[in-house]
């Protein structure tokens, strides 16, 4: 299934029956902003799916990042609780860089639900085009969901440590540039990045309008970040914008790469794990 959506065939099929959409609207500054802004407006029929709350686990202190994997069982019995079932259409969204619906979209294919698209642009695009709204909460109609967390979609610390010098594995770091290089750290306690990361800031996969650019520019892109490695990993912050990185991968028609889910934030709980800061040039 094609993993965009545009606002046209989501109008098209607001309100069937085998349609569930999601709210993933999140701040991180604001944990609390997007579940209000959901009351004042949502698509409708939309349930609302809070990031630290229903797409994560919680926080061990020393051991996991910021947003863990949620728990298999708990995040089936929440799906099946906004309706999913098998045969669903899951329709994920957030205010605009699809940077949250990234990581619905890879939680609902990791448990192995293939029928999942984000909206290309959000919520703003279904705003800019006079989208219905409503400030209803949805019907509660519980689904049979199912599914088996597929491992073979992640890597892990330990992987990662071992192959640091393997030039086959290209490993991608989601975050702004700023944050890669360590100039800036607003979030983590440690600055900087995984060594041997190439800088793939998310935000580049878009168009200035939020929608995500043409294959052939994705392509690309990827393309020249991982000269030709056999594998890629991605990672980010806490393994949510990281998941933006794998989408636009598929979108590419490239290779699906693996995430770390852990990702800086978990990486940094160790401090015998090394830390890079400044540019790393792209080795051939």
């Amino acid at each position: 299934m094609y993993p965009l959506i545009s606002v046209v065939e989501l109008a098209d099929h607001l309100g069937a029956a085998d349609w569930v959409l999601l709210d993933c609207r999140f701040s991180l500054d604001d944990t609390a902003l997007g579940e209000r802004f959901y009351g004042e407006g949502h698509i409708p029929g939309a349930h609302y799916a809070h990031l630290d709350r229903d797409l994560s686990s919680a926080i061990l202190p020393g051991r996991t990042g910021r947003h863990p994997l949620p728990e298999p069982e708990a995040l089936i019995a929440r799906f099946r609780a906004w309706g999913i079932s098998r045969r669903s259409t899951v329709v994920v969204y957030d205010g605009g860089n699809s940077a949250h619906a990234a990581r619905a979209w890879w939680l609902l294919r990791w448990l192995g639900h293939e029928r999942v698209r984000v909206l290309d642009g959000g919520y703003a695009a279904w705003i800019a085009a006079g989208g219905a709204l409503s400030r209803e909460f949805p019907a509660v109609h519980a689904g049979d969901f199912d599914g088996q967390p597929d491992g073979a979609r992640l890597c892990d610390a330990a992987e990662i440590l071992a192959r640091r010098r393997d030039t086959s594995l290209a490993l991608l770091d989601a975050r702004s540039a700023p944050r890669y290089r360590g100039e800036v750290e607003p979030i983590d306690p440690v600055a900087g990045h995984i060594p041997g990361a190439r800088c793939a800031d998310f935000s580049a996969n878009l168009e200035p309008n939020g929608h995500f650019r043409p294959a052939e520019a994705l392509r690309e892109r990827f393309e020249h970040l991982t000269r030709g490695r056999a594998e890629t990993v991605c990672y980010c912050g806490s393994g949510v914008t990281a998941c933006h990185n794998i989408l636009a991968h598929v979108l590419a028609g490239l290779p699906e790469p693996r995430l770390y889910a852990g990702s800086w934030s978990e990486w940094i709980a160790d401090p015998a794990r090394p830390v890079a800061r400044g540019d790393e040039p792209i080795s051939e």
